[in-house]
């Protein structure tokens, strides 16, 4: 009985202990404009320093588990861009509430729960990154020119003062997720994260894996994914299909020849007046998209006329938005900025995002400093200069699982931006063994999708009938295989 009460008053110690060490009181979320009900979780945000010479300050917003907070991960969420913010996945896919717009002009959604929000099974942390994106900011200005190398190092520096700030949570299982672009901020974080934890880096974080959604991964696998695609979906005919499969030899990413550069803008035809995001859905600003002409096209450099800049083909890059891949050339490896491009999203709606946070009652709620944010909150910014320097991401992920970190790759099967078929060869392409074979998988009893199972942990997996961010088209279904996925279960 003594040995019991030992043990029993051993375990209260450190679950007071762990307690006690609580999170930074000023960064307590007290109320939410727009919000009536009691909060589920605990909420907080504000910002991390991450250069204090520099004034170089990253935001995050910080949603604990409804579940059991002291236990259930701790995910990292990142939107893509590279440059839009990752409230896009608080506002619109996983976030605790679902928006609605105002019932009259210039007055603020109003929310209500979501019961599909990621934070029904997990604490989740939504960061805007890089510095100058969404809510983030720097006193130099020259930090809002940066790259994939620069911002993984800035996200690991980010995570190690978070876990300083959040001591009860280093124990926790901790993964990284992430959509679109995020396809290259995941790796390359994970493999920063790791490389720290074998070098000792304090605090030593509890990494267990990572996930991506419909991700940017390598520019020969996803640009090569999209004619099979539209020919798969019917959305170009068979003669065509076999025109083009000839003229390019198979490479539709890099085409070497007038021929194929002129199928391609037949392609382009046939396709250029869909929602790229989800072929079944309508545009929600017509199908050419605010701001943006016509001669930027809705398809990969490689689907437009290509003399438009001197440059050879072997230098083009193709690089992806938020959920539009960037169609404008690559010059010296930078990325076109918002502005450039039009600035506008094709065929979204993000206006329920953009009243709310720059409401300033909204700001002065989350801690958001209004005197250090420039201008107006954008679901995509083109206040950074960035370039991608990391090239294929198939490097990096062979670096992870096979050092045993568990990964989900997940394909919305109605993507055009980064369609299934270039991910699902990616992952085959690696050479893993395979153990569990393609097969569906079910929510309440129906197909949800299908999956397939490699060695070291990989998981590939498709979600029937989303689009590109799939927790904004398929909330019951992503929570599912979400929940499923991090408790190590079958999916």
């Amino acid at each position: 009985m003594a040995e019991f009460l030992c043990t029993l008053f051993f375990t209260l110690f450190l679950t007071l202990f762990r307690i006690s060490k609580a999170a930074p009181e000023n960064a307590l979320i007290t109320h939410l404009p727009g919000f009536s009900g009691t909060l589920p979780s605990k909420h907080y945000s504000g910002y991390v320093s991450i250069d204090e010479n520099h004034g170089k300050n990253l935001f995050y917003y910080f949603v604990l588990s409804e579940r059991n907070p002291s236990e259930d991960p701790v995910v990292l969420w990142l939107n893509g861009g590279p440059g839009c913010s990752s409230f896009d996945g608080f506002v619109y896919e996983h976030g605790p509430f679902n928006f609605q717009a105002g019932k009259e002009p210039e007055t603020l959604p109003q929310l209500h729960l979501n019961p599909y929000s990621w934070s029904k099974v997990s604490n989740i942390i939504y960061l805007d990154s890089p510095a100058g994106v969404g809510l983030s900011y720097s006193n130099n200005s020259g930090d809002y020119s940066t790259n994939d190398t620069k911002t993984a190092s800035d996200t690991h520096s980010f995570l190690l003062k978070w876990f300083e700030q959040y001591p009860e949570f280093r124990a926790n299982p901790f993964y990284i997720s992430g959509e679109s672009y995020a396809g290259v901020y995941v790796p390359t974080l994970a493999s920063e994260v790791v490389k720290g934890i074998e070098a000792g880096l304090k605090p030593i974080l509890n990494f267990k894996g990572y996930m991506v959604g419909n991700g940017v991964t390598d520019e020969e696998f996803d640009g090569n994914a999209l004619v099979p695609f539209a020919h798969g979906m019917g959305l170009i005919s068979d003669d065509l299909f076999k025109e083009v499969h000839s003229a390019c030899e198979g490479s539709y990413w890099n085409p070497a020849n007038d021929s194929c550069e002129e199928k391609l803008v037949l392609v382009e035809e046939d396709i250029g007046n869909l929602n790229i995001y989800d072929i079944l859905e309508p545009c929600y600003h017509s199908p050419k998209p605010r701001g943006i002409t016509a001669d930027k096209g809705r398809l990969p450099t490689s689907f437009r006329q290509l003399g438009e800049t001197e440059r050879p083909l072997a230098v083009r890059k193709r690089i992806f938005g938020r959920s539009w891949p960037l169609r404008a050339n690559v010059r010296d490896g930078r990325v076109p900025t918002w502005p450039e491009l039009g600035s506008s999203v094709p065929c979204t709606d993000d206006e329920v995002a953009t009243s709310w946070l720059n409401n300033e009652t909204v700001r002065n709620a989350i801690h958001a400093r209004q005197e250090n944010v420039s201008g107006t909150w954008d679901l995509c910014t083109g206040r950074i200069e960035y370039d991608h320097d990391a090239g294929s991401m198939i490097k990096y992920h062979k670096y992870l699982t096979t050092r045993g970190y568990r990964a989900l790759i997940f394909s919305g099967d109605h993507d055009m931006c980064v369609p299934f078929t270039g991910s699902e060869a990616w992952t085959r392409s690696l050479g893993y063994r395979i153990i569990d074979q393609w097969r569906p998988w079910f929510f309440n009893e129906q197909v949800a999708g299908y999956t397939q199972g490699y060695a070291n942990n990989l998981t590939f997996l498709t979600v029937k009938g989303s689009g590109h961010t799939v927790p904004e088209y398929k909330p019951k279904e992503a929570l599912a295989f979400y929940s499923r996925w991090l408790a190590g279960d079958r999916i």
